[in-house]
């Protein structure tokens, strides 16, 4: 077999590599931050020549703010579980916030709103992927609701208030004097029972091996 040969055959197909260099460029996200995400450093990551991602990403903010969604999107289904009730669920997410799991992304959002005043293209996809946390948690509340897990309320302002603790928690999430007073480390799942109406202790109770 000639090494042509062999190159033909080891050819991905158009999809397969869009796949491959947005799930790379996604990585380099979480772990270094967007600034990090170039052409030459994806290419870098999977080991081929930079002129592959130039042919599918010839603008390199276009492989920027894409990568930044597919980051976005794979912490979502990180976030919110498909099995379970919506008390667990709830729970799983509060969890993965308050035991710190949450950081890397915490760190990226934070980047992507500083990079978003100069791009209005992750600007746009910054507010696309807050409105499709925001409709995923309202949609578990409103499930919640109906299973009379949760009170009677406004499902959408509850899944308001909810995103704005947890994004107050990671607000801080660069600097480095670490708030160890309990009243920080407890306050996305007490602003999510105070907006359910929930027993104090309810969510801490519920999430796995807390």
């Amino acid at each position: 077999m000639t090494s042509s040969t062999a190159q033909r055959r080891s050819r991905k197909r158009p999809e397969e590599r869009r796949e491959e260099i947005l799930s790379a460029a996604a990585s380099i996200a979480i772990d270094e931050g967007l600034e990090r995400i170039t052409l030459r450093a994806v290419a870098e990551r999977l080991g081929v020549r930079p002129g592959l991602i130039t042919h599918y990403f010839p603008a390199a903010e276009d492989l920027v703010v894409e990568g930044f969604a597919r980051a976005a999107i794979i912490e979502r289904e990180r976030f919110f579980p498909a099995q379970g009730d919506a008390l667990r669920r709830l729970a799983h997410l509060i969890g993965y916030i308050e035991s710190g799991a949450s950081l890397p992304l915490a760190r990226l959002w934070l980047n992507a709103r500083h990079l978003s005043r100069f791009s209005p293209a992750l600007n746009r996809t910054l507010d696309e992927q807050d409105l499709l946390d925001r409709a995923r948690l309202t949609q578990l509340i409103i499930d919640g609701i109906a299973a009379g897990e949760f009170a009677e309320t406004d499902a959408e302002a509850a899944s308001v208030r909810i995103w704005i603790a947890i994004d107050g928690r990671g607000s801080s999430v660069n600097s480095a004097i670490e708030e160890e007073h309990p009243a920080s480390a407890s306050f996305a799942s007490d602003v999510a029972e105070w907006a359910l109406a929930l027993p104090p202790g309810t969510l801490r109770r519920a999430i796995p091996n807390a």
